[in-house]
């Protein structure tokens, strides 16, 4: 069963809205999506159905609600669909996840701290504190800010899910893992616990990939 969520930037009550439709395409096996009126997609949707008034719900290519509604309502509209099985990949909305603004709050963290070192000599710091310095910006800042951004905007763009929950929460730890890994490493000269870290953040990227794969190359539901 098919369901669009019609919501834009401007509407103050499609965030609720989200919310509702995010909670019943956990429960129920639709192919859920929020459509964007900005994009080209939300503009031949509501032009063929007419519709003036968001957050609109199209289900099977018909204007089947306007505005917000209870949980129960919105189950009530997709009733025929069968339950869906947990883990699955989820379409995201106009909101950050919870796991887009941890990456997003960690990479400010790292940001602080790799910052912390220009009043100690910047670029002109040597040896393990150079190393420390450069994977706390490369690997803590840029890295975890490309993972809160890309699982949030990828999806929207390409209008295919991704696997969130778990899938997010053990990338992330294992970004941290292996940063600090290295950054002790480099601190205490053991290469040993450096090539650890490596593999960690390796890792961590590959599942990060692992996640990408249904957005950029397929819209199934993973």
């Amino acid at each position: 069963m098919q369901v669009r969520l019609l919501v834009s930037d401007w509407c103050a009550s499609c965030h609720r809205a989200e919310a509702v439709w995010q909670e019943v395409a956990e429960h129920k096996a639709i192919d859920y999506a929020v459509v964007d009126m900005a994009q080209p997609e939300g503009r031949a949707l509501a032009n063929q159905l007419r519709i003036r008034s968001i957050p609109a719900v199209v289900i099977e290519g018909q204007l089947a609600h306007v505005g917000v509604q209870p949980v129960s309502e919105a189950m009530a509209l997709v009733a025929q669909a069968p339950d869906r099985e947990a883990g699955g990949a989820r379409h995201v909305g106009l909101g950050l996840s919870v796991t887009s603004r941890a990456a997003i709050l960690g990479a400010m963290a790292y940001m602080l701290l790799a910052g912390a070192a220009l009043p100690f000599g910047g670029l002109l710091l040597e040896g393990p504190l150079r190393i420390a310095a450069v994977h706390l910006f490369g690997l803590g800042f840029l890295t975890l800010l490309v993972y809160g951004l890309g699982e949030h905007m990828l999806p929207r763009f390409t209008g295919a899910p991704i696997r969130l929950g778990g899938w997010s929460w053990s990338q992330q730890a294992l970004l941290h893992l292996g940063l600090w890994a290295i950054v002790v490493g480099a601190l205490g000269a053991w290469r040993s616990v450096i090539a650890i870290g490596g593999l960690l953040a390796w890792l961590s990227l590959l599942l990060f990939l692992f996640r990408l794969w249904p957005v950029l190359w397929g819209r199934g539901e993973g």
